[in-house]
């Protein structure tokens, strides 16, 4: 945290220092679920700590110019579809010390939905998305970045599970898209970015035991205060 005085003298209020974790991997890797489980230990561990929580999906591109049927046409698993220059600039703007509105997007229907959340200057923020390290200007601003590995295979059934039962797909629709988008750009884009990642951590193992792998990681590295 660094407090800084104006022409006066005067101290005025202190500005976090904001650091940030990626943690990324294949679609139904693990991602979400291990990036929540970190974020509550975390904050058990070191109740001084602020940890926010941003997911990449946030950042899809609003679309409401398209009709509904062009938009379910969209790649979504290509780096195209996502307004990364957004991102990148709201992470700038909270190192910078001041608060972003982070968009909702609806999968229901594929475009952003009309509100926004709020997030004010957090000490540690954790961002999940499938396609973080593919963008150089992300990749610089990452303290540590993390590689969720699951075999295609578990993706896949757990995808299915997810989007027939939260978004209201159907089991052909979910299998299509697999084979025709998420695979492909999985091999494509984002496997590759592994080799950018510091970990790269089970997506199939207990997430307790990976949680305290990354604290010490974080400790190690001096992004932890003990």
């Amino acid at each position: 945290m660094i407090a800084h005085t104006d022409c006066c003298g005067t101290r005025r209020k202190p500005i976090l220092t904001t650091r940030i974790i990626a943690i990324t991997g294949a679609s139904a890797s693990g991602k979400t679920h291990f990036a929540h489980a970190l974020r509550q230990h975390l904050q058990d561990q070191f109740s001084h700590l602020s940890v926010g929580l941003v997911a990449e999906d946030s950042y899809y591109h609003k679309l409401d110019h398209l009709p509904l049927a062009q938009r379910e046409q969209v790649n979504y698993d290509h780096p195209d579809a996502l307004e990364h220059d957004l991102l990148l600039h709201h992470l700038q703007e909270l190192k910078a010390g001041r608060r972003i509105e982070v968009p909702t997007y609806d999968y229901t229907v594929h475009t952003r939905a009309p509100q926004s959340q709020l997030l004010e200057p957090v000490q540690l923020l954790i961002l999940e998305g499938i396609l973080l390290l593919s963008h150089n200007g992300l990749r610089r601003h990452f303290d540590l970045s993390l590689y969720v590995e699951t075999p295609l295979q578990v993706c896949l059934a757990r995808r299915m599970q997810r989007d027939v039962e939260e978004r209201g797909r159907s089991r052909e629709s979910v299998t299509a898209q697999f084979e025709e988008t998420v695979r492909p750009m999985f091999h494509q884009f984002i496997e590759p970015t592994r080799a950018h990642a510091h970990l790269t951590i089970s997506g199939e193992q207990e997430s307790s035991a990976v949680v305290t792998q990354v604290q010490e990681e974080l400790l190690r590295r001096g992004h932890l205060a003990p």
